[in-house]
């Protein structure tokens, strides 16, 4: 026990070190480097979004080399936005980590009260009461406020659909979800036959909110669940491309049945 601690010890003591080593880099580079000088929050914004995303990339291949530095990239941007912030008195880093501390143990009864959890589900409820508890009594406060408008559609449909589960707006079981899916394309498939290009672009999307529905309801992520097909997908057509040019044709003058055949050969070879 003695020694586990003391290693604990060790290794916060060398985090410690590392954060102030790289905040101390983050106030000569905001000192001394032009590029870092003219940054402002709004400029740095579609950066942080690039960077974030390829994090994701690192995650969804597992590549941990690259996830670790990748961590380090959006790191840095959230350090860079704490430095410019304490430039004009709004806030500093250490505002930002202790209010996250606070935040943390506050939407943690059940670590840090006397609340009782036994399941996952039920901690995700009492977060979701907890930060609906915390916009106090406003009369226009919902549930749905904490969903970024800017989320990309795939991702925000799971949010909002995890947001209101969370006040118990929530089917009873998959099987009423596919109910409501196959409901959703027989109206899409409706809108198709009436020709009403508007309507049916409505019914697709209630189809694919549907869907992610039911996805959640099986356990399943959709934003995983697509980004490993688009992987998929982009893997065999390349190795298609590749059969193809070493049979010295080329793609685009072939008909789609021999295509077929190529891509059959591509799949198989996995």
């Amino acid at each position: 026990m003695a020694y586990t601690l003391k290693v604990k010890s060790e290794l916060r003591a060398e985090q410690l070190l590392e954060f102030d080593r790289l905040l101390t880099i983050m106030d000569e580079l905001r000192e001394n480097c032009p590029w870092d000088q003219k940054q402002t929050i709004q400029s740095l914004r579609h950066l942080t979004i690039e960077e974030t995303y390829e994090l994701a990339d690192a995650i969804t291949q597992n590549n941990m080399a690259e996830i670790k530095n990748e961590i380090g990239d959006v790191l840095l941007h959230l350090i860079f936005y704490a430095k410019i912030a304490s430039e004009t008195k709004e806030f500093n880093i250490a505002d930002v980590i202790s209010h996250l501390c606070d935040k943390l143990i506050r939407r943690h009864p059940h670590i840090y009260g006397d609340a009782k959890v036994i399941t996952e589900e039920e901690v995700k409820q009492n977060w979701e009461q907890i930060k609906l508890a915390e916009k106090g009594n406003k009369t226009d406060a919902s549930v749905l406020e904490g969903v970024p408008v800017s989320l990309p559609a795939l991702v925000k449909a799971t949010r909002i659909q995890e947001k209101v589960k969370g006040v118990g707006f929530e089917w009873e079981n998959k099987e009423q979800v596919w109910e409501k899916v196959e409901e959703e394309i027989n109206e899409f498939k409706h809108e198709l036959k009436e020709n009403n290009l508007e309507k049916a672009t409505l019914e697709f999307g209630d189809v694919l909110f549907s869907l992610v529905n039911y996805a959640r309801f099986c356990k399943i992520n959709p934003e995983d669940a697509l980004a490993l097909t688009n992987e998929k997908f982009i893997r065999r057509f390349k190795k298609m491309e590749k059969l193809i040019v070493e049979n010295q044709q080329i793609i685009s003058d072939l008909p789609l049945s021999k295509l077929d055949e190529y891509w059959n050969v591509a799949k198989e070879a996995e």
